[in-house]
């Protein structure tokens, strides 16, 4: 009998006691500012900045790691990736890459990273848990763009200075195909079901659509906000909706963010921000977006129902790149 009250009484404990740390989406935003040197965290219902984590200097890109337990941040003007523990929100470790790291893929299922080094002209391919450098895959000038095929079998990897798009095979490590598409492309995103990559061309002003199958173009989406010159134009960062059906675009100086319909890659309305918008996220059910604003420091927040601003939130100095645990 007393056995068993013990069992029943260690079975209450483990029931009362707190989960794992981050073992549940917090709902918390992570905002990068690259001359703050630091990461905001703010709180999506209050809309304030809870916490601020010192970083190395210039955090621009950032992920989760497969358990939501850490939060990897890479720095470019430290050369690094640095790992935050998001149970005591500090630094627990440096990954060295090579120079001015911007976007880097995580592939969780083998615990590497695909880093773009910007200065380099590399994509370096490092063990995520070692550290280890495995690779440095030559690339065009200024590689920015990285993300993983849906497939996992390559990664795609944008030049801003030769404004193309190359397919790397991820088995060989070889460039296997090149694309031409506008002038200085920055960032990529995939329709949810894999078939698409939309890919960001700063100074020619549009978003340019490839098939991943073929690795052909299939079309180009152009803006042009009321009141804006073309020039204004320098679309940096996209999202896509979960169901696939709209894709946000920031457009750099132009100071608005385009809301666009995925299936006829037709505007279907603009949403003023702060001064010029790049990095860009929507909450997992789509309610939200939150846009990065380098220029005014600030994080607008809209409402992706009504597409109106319902706040902006100071965040330090330059942000970057917008993260939701969700």
């Amino acid at each position: 009998m007393n056995a068993l009250k013990a069992a029943l009484a260690s079975a209450l404990l483990a029931l009362a006691a707190p989960l794992p740390a981050h073992a549940a989406p917090t709902g918390l935003v992570f905002i990068s500012a690259e001359k703050s040197n630091a990461v905001f965290v703010l709180d999506p219902a209050s809309n304030t900045v809870v916490r601020t984590i010192p970083t190395a200097k210039r955090p621009r890109d950032m992920h989760f790691s497969a358990d939501r337990k850490t939060l990897y941040v890479a720095c470019g003007d430290a050369n690094v990736i640095q790992a935050i523990d998001l149970a005591t929100f500090k630094v627990v470790r440096d990954v060295k890459t090579g120079d001015s790291p911007e976007i880097f893929a995580l592939d969780a299922d083998k615990n590497r990273f695909y880093v773009a080094n910007e200065e380099d002209g590399t994509l370096a391919v490092i063990d995520a848990q070692t550290g280890e450098t495995l690779d440095a895959i030559k690339t065009g000038q200024e590689p920015e763009g990285v993300i993983l095929s849906p497939d996992g079998k390559s990664v795609f990897v944008t030049s801003e200075s030769e404004s193309v798009v190359h397919r790397i095979d991820l088995e060989t490590r070889a460039i296997v195909g090149t694309l031409p598409v506008g002038t200085r492309p920055r960032r990529f995103a995939l329709t949810p079901d894999g078939k698409e990559l939309w890919v960001t061309a700063e100074l020619s002003g549009d978003v340019h659509v490839i098939d991943v199958a073929t690795f052909t173009p299939k079309g180009s989406i152009s803006f042009l906000p009321p009141g804006m010159r073309k020039s204004d134009v320098t679309p940096v960062g996209l999202a896509i909706a979960a169901d696939g059906r709209t894709a946000w675009v920031t457009l750099g100086r132009a100071s608005h963010v385009a809301l666009v319909d995925v299936a006829s890659r037709k505007v279907v309305s603009y949403v003023l921000t702060g001064q010029r918008p790049w990095g860009v996220r929507l909450t997992a059910d789509g309610k939200r977006l939150y846009v990065a604003n380098g220029l005014s420091d600030d994080v607008t927040i809209i409402d992706a129902a009504t597409r109106k601003a319902v706040t902006s939130v100071a965040v330090g100095r330059t942000p970057w790149g917008v993260l939701i645990d969700d």
